[in-house]
C-alpha cells in the first residue's frame, strides 16, 4: 500500500548522517539507558525501536533510520513540565498555546534537539520522525508514520485494540494511522480533553470525517 516509486525508495535509503562516526546499536542503547536513567522508559524505547525496524522492513523503508528514531524518540520524556518549556525557550523554539497548556507534548520536539546535540544525529528524516511521534502532523513521511505507529502500538501498550491495530500497521501504514488517531481522539474526548492541533491536522490530511474528531476542537 505504501510502495514507493524508485526515486523515493532511493531517497529513503540515503546514508544516515552523524556529526561523528555512527554508533553501533549496542552503543546507542547503552547511551540511551544512561541518558534516560529509568528502566521503564528505556525498555519502552527499545520496543519502539524494534517495532519501527519491523514496520520499516515490511514497507520498504530505511530500517536503520526507523530504529535510530525509535531508540531516541523519548530522550526528553522524563523532563518536568517547567524544564520542557525552559529548554525549548532556551533554544528559541516557538511554543503554541496548546503546548504551553500541555507541555508534555514538547518532549518530542525537544527530543529531536537532544538527538542532534547529544547524539550527533544530522539526518533530517530521523529528526522529523522524532519530532512528530507524539501528536502526529498534517505532513508526515512514511518514516514519520512508522515511528508514530511503533510508539503507539509497541507491545508494552495495554489497550484492547492494540494487537489488531498492529496487524493493520503491518499491512497498511495509512489505514493504521487512521485507526490509531481516531482511537486517540476518542480517548481524549471521553476524558473531556482536546487533541493537539497537529493531531487534528493529521486527521484531516488522512481524510478522516470531521465527525470522528471532537467538533469543539476544530
Amino acid at each position: 500500500p505504501l510502495s514507493q516509486p524508485p526515486r523515493r525508495a532511493a531517497r529513503a535509503l540515503r546514508p544516515l548522517t552523524f556529526s561523528a562516526p555512527a554508533p553501533t546499536f549496542g552503543e546507542l542503547r547503552r547511551r540511551v539507558r544512561a541518558q534516560l536513567g529509568q528502566d521503564f522508559r528505556y525498555d519502552h524505547s527499545v520496543r519502539v525501536a524494534r517495532c519501527a525496524d519491523l514496520l520499516a522492513h515490511r514497507h520498504g523503508l530505511d530500517a536503520r533510520k526507523a530504529r535510530l528514531a525509535g531508540m531516541l524518540h523519548d530522550l526528553a520524556r522524563l523532563y518536568a513540565p517547567e524544564r520542557l518549556v525552559a529548554e525549548c525557550e532556551l533554544r528559541g523554539m516557538p511554543i503554541d498555546a496548546f503546548e504551553r497548556a500541555n507541555p508534555v507534548v514538547l518532549h518530542a520536539r525537544l527530543g529531536a534537539a537532544l538527538a542532534r546535540e547529544q547524539f550527533g544525529v544530522r539526518d533530517d528524516d530521523v529528526l522529523s520522525a522524532i519530532e512528530k511521534h507524539t501528536t502526529a502532523a498534517g505532513e508526515m513521511s512514511p518514516l514519520d508514520r512508522t515511528v508514530y505507529l511503533a510508539d503507539s502500538l509497541e507491545p508494552g501498550r495495554a489497550f484492547p485494540e492494540r494487537a489488531g491495530f498492529w496487524q493493520l500497521a503491518l499491512r497498511d501504514l495509512d489505514d493504521a494511522m487512521r485507526a490509531v488517531i481516531v482511537h486517540a481522539v476518542d480517548y481524549l474526548r471521553g476524558r473531556g480533553l482536546a487533541p493537539a492541533p497537529q493531531t487534528l491536522a493529521a486527521a484531516r490530511a488522512l481524510g478522516l470525517p470531521l465527525g470522528e474528531v471532537p467538533a469543539s476542537a476544530i
